[in-house]
């Protein structure tokens, strides 16, 4: 081996998160050599109001105040989901966004911008039974304000036209989420949207891709299932005798996209499958505000503005809080749908009219009252015995 003499100006430093799922911990005999530091959770309200200030609110005390009991109440009385994030990122992201706001509607109150900010960067990650706690808390401490959505005309008009031109039926819980999609990505590169299976969470990623495409902005996807193949085979791998580089499935598209365009267009990588700490943590420098991929050769390749990265997953229960906090989230809930629009497009697929109008009658006939039988228990506006189900082992 070759001896290389230290530089006295130069540094090693190890950050470690103790209990990390995907994280291994540090040899004693290594620990030894480093002198411990403990980082305490920062204060979170003095934050909030220094950037509060910076971004141009005079109200920056009273609000930044609001701002963390808000986020304080919401991690002790929403459920607990593997998705939510409370953390420092989180409001980071809001207080970017709240920035923005001021900037584009001077003309309104200081609380309305910030209550609007709030709200519209938490809720699109709340669970059905969420939504109603988290709206009465900023009810509680914004009180009197209402704020309509902000409506983006083109945008709106652009998702409703892609929904209707591919068979959808048109749901404005549905538009809603494309809109929060969009909304999300505004403020974030990497964006997960979660969610059980027939929720449509395809189904919105899709629409804003065509939504966007209409609008004269080409969206590319490209699709990949992280957990189909090896991190190896993900990342790449260098050769130990040769030094020389393989690329891997991801490295290669990373490579590709990432190429400067003049071009006015999106292009996103969708990780269509379960997330968990063996791949997903190398991709933490790619989430955070560094935006570098590195790769095992020392390579470093840096996403571009018009590249963002998407992650399609059931949940996140694999997934290390570390993960979780670098992402914005959009959880797509089967509740907010049913199994009506299902229906609907299957329907309205059929050629024949007399077909239709008797298929309808016969769903309407038998379909309600049997699942209200076998799910609620409620037979012709009674409550009987629920049916016996077979339960899932998976």
């Amino acid at each position: 081996g070759t001896e290389i003499a230290m530089d006295g100006r130069m540094g090693i430093y190890i950050t470690m998160n103790p209990g990390y799922a995907g994280r291994t911990e540090l040899p004693e005999s290594v620990k030894a050599l480093f002198r411990p530091v403990v980082v305490i959770v920062p204060d979170l309200q003095q934050i909030c109001e220094i950037m509060l200030f910076s971004e141009g609110f005079e109200m920056a005390k009273v609000l930044a105040k609001k701002m963390t009991v808000l986020y304080k109440l919401a991690k002790e009385q929403l459920s607990k989901q593997h998705h939510y994030d409370f953390g420092l990122r989180a409001l980071k992201a809001v207080l970017v966004m709240a920035g923005e706001l001021k900037r584009g509607s001077a003309d309104l109150p200081e609380d309305t911008v910030l209550m609007r900010a709030l709200r519209d960067m938490n809720l699109p990650k709340f669970i059905f039974e969420d939504v109603p706690l988290f709206l009465g808390l900023i009810g509680d401490l914004f009180p009197g304000l209402d704020c309509p959505r902000v409506r983006y005309p083109k945008f709106n008009d652009a998702v409703e036209d892609a929904f209707t031109e591919h068979g959808f039926v048109m749901l404005p819980d549905q538009v809603d989420k494309v809109i929060q999609m969009y909304e999300t990505m505004l403020t974030r590169h990497t964006t997960m949207i979660v969610g059980p299976t027939g929720g449509g969470k395809s189904a919105v990623i899709d629409t804003l891709c065509r939504a966007q495409t209409k609008l004269s902005i080409p969206t590319k996807l490209y699709t990949m299932n992280p957990k189909a193949v090896t991190v190896v085979e993900l990342y790449g791998i260098l050769d130990p005798v040769t030094r020389d580089w393989t690329d891997g499935l991801l490295s290669n598209i990373f490579r590709e996209i990432n190429q400067p365009t003049e071009k006015k267009e999106k292009r996103y990588i969708l990780f269509d499958g379960d997330v968990d700490a063996l791949w997903v943590e190398n991709m933490n420098s790619v989430m955070d505000d560094n935006k570098l991929l590195t790769l095992a050769n020392g390579e470093r390749m840096r996403l571009q503005s018009h590249v963002a990265l998407l992650f399609e997953v059931a949940d996140l229960q694999y997934a290390s809080p570390a993960t979780v906090s670098r992402c914005g989230m959009v959880y797509v809930d089967p509740k907010n749908l049913k199994y009506e629009p299902f229906w609907r497009r299957w329907i309205n697929g059929r050629s024949v009219k007399s077909e239709q109008e008797a298929f309808d009658a016969f769903f309407n006939k038998y379909v309600p009252p049997l699942l209200e039988l076998i799910l609620e228990g409620v037979m012709a506006g009674k409550n009987v015995p629920k049916l016996k189900t077979i339960v899932p082992i998976s």
